[in-house]
């Protein structure tokens, strides 16, 4: 599948917000929502997820309800960008589960991971006995979020 943008008209748009904001409705609701009876939006919706506009659905966990109330964001550097190096990186973080997303960056920093840990300490054992033996790992620079001040949400569709 390529990520090539597919082209979207205004239901479909209304019909993403939608799905978005609640992935558990049942097609009748959001048939409702978006103006359409039940048939035609089935069918949206299956070529929204077959294109792959809609990549899955899943629910939003509340993290300091689960024990998990630091977040931190950590630049990583690595020594080397060869591909043995990089390809040992990604198959290391990928089995990370404190690991909650990973963006390969321009600039300074490598990458940028989202870490989550029960408390300071927890995320020190982390950085210290886990992240910086990674393969590769040259540096590492950690921020905590102090506050949530607008929390993850849907694209702008």
């Amino acid at each position: 599948m390529t990520n090539s943008a597919i082209t979207l008209d205004a239901i479909d748009r209304k019909l993403l917000r939608e799905v978005q904001r609640d992935g558990r409705a049942p097609v009748v609701a959001l048939a409702e929502r978006v103006g359409l009876s039940a048939t035609p939006c089935q069918r949206r919706l299956k070529r929204l997820e077959d294109s792959g506009v809609i990549a899955g659905y899943a629910a939003v966990l509340d993290a300091p309800r689960l024990g998990l109330g630091l977040t931190a964001f950590v630049q990583v550097s690595l020594a080397s960008r060869s591909e043995e190096t990089v390809e040992a990186f990604h198959a290391a973080i990928g089995r990370m589960p404190e690991v909650l997303a990973a963006w390969a960056m321009s600039g300074e920093t490598d990458y940028l991971l989202q870490v989550v840990a029960a408390d300071l300490e927890a995320y020190g054992e982390f950085a210290t006995r886990r992240l910086l033996r990674l393969p590769g790992v040259k540096d590492t620079k950690s921020a905590f979020v102090l506050r949530s001040v607008k929390p993850p949400a849907g694209l702008p569709v």
